[in-house]
């Protein structure tokens, strides 16, 4: 039998985004775009949603800005109602930063 081919992914691009910021404190704009092979256009277009969604910490840090999850911000999505992007990022961000350190 031949495994069904998957085209959708559990989370959106913001998501996806969102957990790499999550699990990658601190991180700028080029390091997200290289770890997801994206490009600096639409990871930069992808943060400003989300800082304007007041989900990100944003630092300046010279010519660059670091971000940062404001882990206490609600999920914005109908079906977690009531939970924290901690709440639902939570498992994944600590298992993203144990995986990150054994790499490093």
């Amino acid at each position: 039998m031949i495994a069904p081919t998957t085209h959708w992914f559990l989370f959106s691009s913001h998501d996806s985004v969102l957990f790499r910021i999550a699990a990658n404190p601190g991180c700028t704009i080029e390091e997200v775009a290289e770890a997801m092979a994206l490009t600096r256009d639409f990871v930069t277009r992808t943060m400003a949603d989300l800082s304007r969604a007041g989900v990100l910490f944003v630092r300046a840090n010279g010519s660059q800005a670091q971000y940062s999850v404001k882990l206490d911000s609600a999920f914005l999505h109908p079906a977690a109602k009531g939970y924290t992007l901690g709440d639902v990022l939570g498992n994944l961000v600590e298992q993203g930063q144990l995986l990150m350190a054994s790499t490093h």
